[in-house]
């Protein structure tokens, strides 16, 4: 290999620019050519190189989203967008591609590479949701808590001043790791996830029994909460309990935002820079994560199509602090 190419794909997450930054430093101690891909897959086709620099990269790691800024490619999901992207990067003699994302960016690569065999690819699981199989956190996700967790403080403030029940809604289509960790870590009364399927009763139930014994009421709701995210269920509530003082507040696209915190940059630049190891030991097709503290080398085909759930022993404890269902 002489040239290499790093490119972030799907939503953003804080963390990316850590991630590429440590594949640019790794790759040019290596002795690599590295080179960023502007806008992700998109980029590949259109041929949006950017030779990267000491210049490029100085300071990234502070900052949130992505300076080689992402998107997802209808394109590339044809057999022409894809033969165009491989055709730019043979011109521009790029043997390899580190790929920040999550399942949508590895199921492309895995793709790809089938049809293209001669361009290596590793992935980094750049994602807020937590959910991809062979690693303990991904990219994004820490700082997205710690997001929310300050929003829900915040939201405290002003549910204590007027004795108000709040709903907040999170992120989390599949899966309830941020309500899960954020909910706990902010003192929510209850957690609605997509895993779990408790019935609304339970939680009026819940909120009947604390009725007139505090000064504020938190529901912490993953927007993929099978009973309809924070709008149906605080909707359900309000018919029920009438006397409650009921609001409704979705964090939505800030959770994706923010500088990255401190952990977020270590974890993001330690596995950007064993994705260039892996591509030195001619091992591609994997997804690089941090197990038990541990780099782990995951095929795309196990990170793909098999979403963390979420963990028995943790629920159960989870339950004693407050209620998740």
């Amino acid at each position: 290999m002489k040239n290499i190419a790093v490119f972030t794909s799907g939503g953003d997450s804080p963390g990316m620019n850590p991630c590429l930054r440590a594949v640019y430093k790794a790759g040019v101690n290596f002795g690599f050519e590295v080179y960023g891909i502007m806008g992700g897959y998109e980029g590949i086709i259109d041929g949006d190189f950017v030779l990267l620099n000491e210049e490029k990269v100085w300071g990234i790691s502070s900052r949130g989203g992505t300076i080689l800024r992402s998107a997802r490619s209808d394109r590339f999901r044809t057999k022409e967008g894809r033969a165009k992207a491989y055709q730019n990067l043979k011109k521009a003699n790029i043997d390899a591609i580190i790929a920040i994302g999550g399942d949508g960016t590895f199921t492309g690569a895995t793709v790809f590479m089938n049809e293209y065999p001669d361009i290596k690819m590793v992935g980094c699981p750049g994602t807020i949701d937590n959910d991809l199989v062979g690693t303990d956190f991904t990219i994004g996700y820490d700082t997205a808590i710690n997001t929310v967790v300050e929003a829900v403080d915040k939201i405290r403030d002003t549910a204590n001043s007027h004795n108000r029940l709040f709903f907040v809604e999170v992120m989390g289509r599949d899966a309830g790791l941020i309500a899960l960790r954020a909910g706990i870590s902010a003192e929510a009364d209850a957690i609605l996830v997509p895993e779990l399927t408790g019935e609304p009763n339970q939680l009026i139930d819940l909120l009947r029994t604390k009725e007139n014994k505090q000064t504020s009421y938190i529901v912490v709701v993953a927007e993929g909460d099978e009973r309809g995210g924070a709008k149906a269920v605080a909707e359900k509530i309000k018919k029920e309990l009438p006397q409650f003082d009921t609001k409704i507040t979705i964090l939505g696209h800030i959770q994706r935002g923010g500088s990255p915190t401190a952990m977020e940059r270590f974890r993001a630049a330690w596995m950007g820079a064993e994705a260039v190891k892996a591509l030195m030991e001619n091992v591609h097709g994997v997804m690089i994560g941090i197990v038990d503290n541990k780099i782990k080398r995951t095929p795309f085909s196990k990170a793909i199509k098999h979403h963390n759930s979420i963990n028995a022993d943790m629920v159960d404890i989870m339950q004693l602090l407050s209620v998740v269902m």
